[in-house]
């Protein structure tokens, strides 16, 4: 049963870490965007599932909660799958002014192809600006995988804003619920589908929509700083001390034959004097490999004694003497963490440019781990204690941070590149070139993927 309890510890331990980590970048993605006003409908703990444990926000209308896929998390910014089309505000203005209308109607009244139709309606429920309605008496439910009948307008209020928009208040006279009509803002429908847009991630600027981007990787990067400074200044770096001291022996070694204890000071080795442990090692070494026996002078209490070494008769497999140095705890000043782990920052993201580099990039993927072999690690790190706990989570934050921002989509990097090519083209980039690049990167992602994960299976099974 011990592979099974192992099994498990890796697989809670592996899920616990990086549902975390992914938390938190989808976080550092969900403040941003509310900090800018744009809409988010969903922030959860776990992959998207029908089953799940969830809330609605009062002041920001956002769904929040956890579902059974814990592999991470979540969160839908209203605006973010493409442009809604030239007719998108033709559409919008016809639902508010019926409350509820079939598609079928729809298209007719508008002379549009259902298809069309309903490429535009999509966008618009994904703005949350329309919502589906899922009629029970026709056995329609949220969680069929077609379009229901009908669409309808949201909850508004007065000021036409929704539950997803700050400052909302349904209270206010004028207001109208899911399914009503309502009067559409002075401009008319242009006006009404420009202000929807306004709050939706295409509506926003360019900063805007970058730093919403980043802020996901940002979050990974700060919480990696700030584990590493708080392990370093808080739980200390265990440093050994390059004195001929002894920290521990080993139970049947050489060491304890010769009569040396936890505490002793070694002066010399066979004759030699000693002053470090660096020392003290490099005459231990040498005596043992040349199988002579040899007498270790060591002081005890103030009190001076000797031991006879027969290397000939060492019961460690290993061949060595067997002790280890005194280990004491340092505590190094915040400024000085804060350095060390900027230093670990600049290590990390060396080691990740170095996949670009062709003559590296088989070495870097060699080394890497994917989900099985970091819940090992968690796992062990677990089983060690706290500390090595928080390094390792450290660790794995800043790849995370740093490996969202390579610039392939459809990570956060390739948004990111997208954006700055719109931005020097004045122009959007077609969702279809969109689509085809995140494809390809999805793609290149999966095989390096499985790659990985055979290796670390072959790694654990076989350690080979």
């Amino acid at each position: 049963m011990s592979w099974l309890s192992s099994f498990a510890s890796a697989a809670f331990w592996g899920i616990f870490l990086l549902s975390i980590l992914v938390f938190l970048h989808e976080g550092g993605h969900f403040l941003a965007a509310r900090a800018f006003d744009m809409r988010v409908t969903e922030f959860f703990l776990g992959m998207p599932c029908r089953y799940k444990l969830s809330y609605k926000s009062r002041t920001r209308g956002t769904e929040i909660g956890i579902t059974p896929i814990l592999l991470g998390g979540y969160n839908r910014i209203c605006g973010m799958n493409g442009p809604a089309g030239t007719r998108a505000a033709e559409v919008l203005s016809a639902v508010a002014r019926v409350g509820r209308i079939k598609i079928s109607q729809l298209s007719e009244d508008l002379a549009m192809d259902t298809n069309g139709l309903v490429d535009v309606l999509s966008v618009l429920v994904d703005w949350a600006s329309i919502e589906p309605y899922y009629d029970e008496s026709l056995g329609e439910n949220p969680s069929q995988k077609t379009w229901p009948e009908q669409v309808q307008t949201v909850e508004r209020d007065a000021n036409l804003l929704t539950a997803f928009d700050r400052g909302h208040d349904f209270s206010l006279p004028g207001s109208t619920k899911a399914g009503e009509s309502h009067a559409l803002p002075d401009g008319g429908a242009d006006a009404f589908f420009a202000q929807e847009r306004s709050r939706t991630y295409q509506g926003k600027g360019f900063f805007a929509r970058v730093l919403t981007l980043v802020a996901g990787p940002a979050v990974n990067v700060v919480l990696g700083i700030a584990l590493i400074v708080g392990c370093l200044s808080i739980g200390g770096v265990q440093v050994v001390e390059n004195v001929p001291e002894i920290g521990f022996v080993e139970v049947g070694s050489l060491a304890e034959r010769c009569g040396l204890t936890e505490g002793d000071r070694i002066s010399s080795v066979n004759g030699t004097s000693v002053s470090t442990w660096v020392e003290l090692c490099d005459q231990l070494n040498e005596c043992l490999a040349s199988g002579q026996t040899f007498t270790v002078e060591f002081n005890r209490d103030g009190q001076q004694l000797e031991g006879d070494v027969d290397p000939a008769n060492n019961p460690l497999e290993s061949g060595k003497f067997g002790i280890t140095a005194v280990v004491t705890t340092l505590h190094p000043s915040v400024a000085d963490s804060i350095k060390a782990a900027l230093n670990y920052v600049t290590a990390t993201v060396s080691y990740i440019a170095q996949l670009f580099q062709p003559a590296h990039t088989a070495e870097v993927v060699s080394q890497s781990s994917s989900v099985v072999g970091i819940s090992v690690m968690a796992s062990q790190a677990a089983a060690s204690g706290a500390r090595d706990f928080l390094f390792l989570m450290a660790a794995i934050s800043l790849s995370l941070g740093f490996m969202n921002l390579i610039p392939i989509p459809p990570l956060d990097g390739g948004k990111f590149l997208i954006e700055v090519i719109q931005l020097l083209i004045r122009r959007d980039v077609s969702i279809r070139v969109q689509n085809a690049l995140s494809y390809l990167g999805i793609v290149l992602a999966m095989i390096l993927f499985f790659f990985v994960l055979k290796q670390d299976i072959v790694r654990i099974i076989f350690g080979g």
